[in-house]
């Protein structure tokens, strides 16, 4: 019982504080609401467009979601790549960083003019180009440090490289992975609706909070930052859930 209080109920005794601070600074400063929208302001925008928000949440999520498996995928295979061979990885940290570097609202409107239209792919696309990097990276670390001697033994006992990957260094690499897919799961998110505003042909969460600033309806904004930081939420759960189930093991005991 204290276990199930100690993960539910005080991280919602936080977000209930956070937003009565919120509800109180607002008031106090006599913010009108196109400066800063209270909680209170965002209730009816959810209602009076409750089927338009399940409708673009949905669409950032599925997106958002295809973009983080993609960056997955690429990410744990160039993580392999680069912690197997350091000649690889001297080869492609340079560039990996360097793409990591460059702002991608910069990059968003030269995928959206290569690709002309093309808005699910685009979207998919940045999500993917803003998340894979800690994943690669993790991986890659996680895989470099294997010690020596756990190959050595394995190999006088006949094992293949098939072998040693699966016992030692994917059980060893799985909590700097899901370390890494907790900031990939946010920075997806990011990329998807930084493509959603920018586009012509966008919809999701991003175009309705574009809509949102065209009309001048900041609570309606403000709502739409909200159910964004709920959607992270959520998918930030699911990855400690899956956590638990495969890395669990790997968890301290903390007071």
């Amino acid at each position: 019982m204290t276990n199930i209080f100690r993960k539910v109920g005080v991280p919602l005794i936080f977000i209930g504080a956070v937003l009565v601070l919120w509800e109180w600074a607002v008031w106090f400063n006599g913010l009108p609401d196109y400066r800063m929208a209270s909680p209170s302001d965002l209730l009816p925008k959810f209602w009076q467009f409750r089927w338009l928000f399940l409708e673009r949440s949905w669409e950032t999520l599925w997106r958002t979601v295809a973009g983080l498996g993609l960056a997955i995928v690429v990410g744990t295979l160039l993580g392999m790549i680069m912690g197997f061979s350091r000649t690889a990885r001297d080869g492609l940290y340079p560039l990996l960083v360097g793409f990591n570097a460059i702002p991608k609202a910069t990059v968003v409107p030269i995928v959206a003019l290569i690709f002309v239209g093309q808005h699910d792919f685009n979207t998919i696309l940045l999500a993917f180009m803003i998340s894979f990097f800690p994943i690669a990276v993790s991986v890659s670390i996680g895989l470099s440090t294997l010690e020596p001697e756990y190959r050595d033994i394995l190999r006088s006992l006949g094992a293949s490289k098939f072998t040693i990957f699966w016992k030692i260094a994917l059980p060893k690499t799985l909590p700097e992975f899901f370390g890494a897919l907790k900031v990939a799961v946010t920075l997806a998110f990011i990329g998807t609706n930084l493509m959603e505003i920018v586009s012509p042909h966008g919809r999701g969460l991003g175009d309705l909070f574009d809509s949102g600033r065209i009309s001048a309806d900041y609570p309606l904004m403000f709502a739409v930052l909200f159910a964004l930081a709920a959607l992270g939420i959520v998918l930030f759960y699911i990855v400690v859930a899956l956590e638990r189930v495969f890395a669990g093991w790997a968890e301290r005991g903390q007071g």
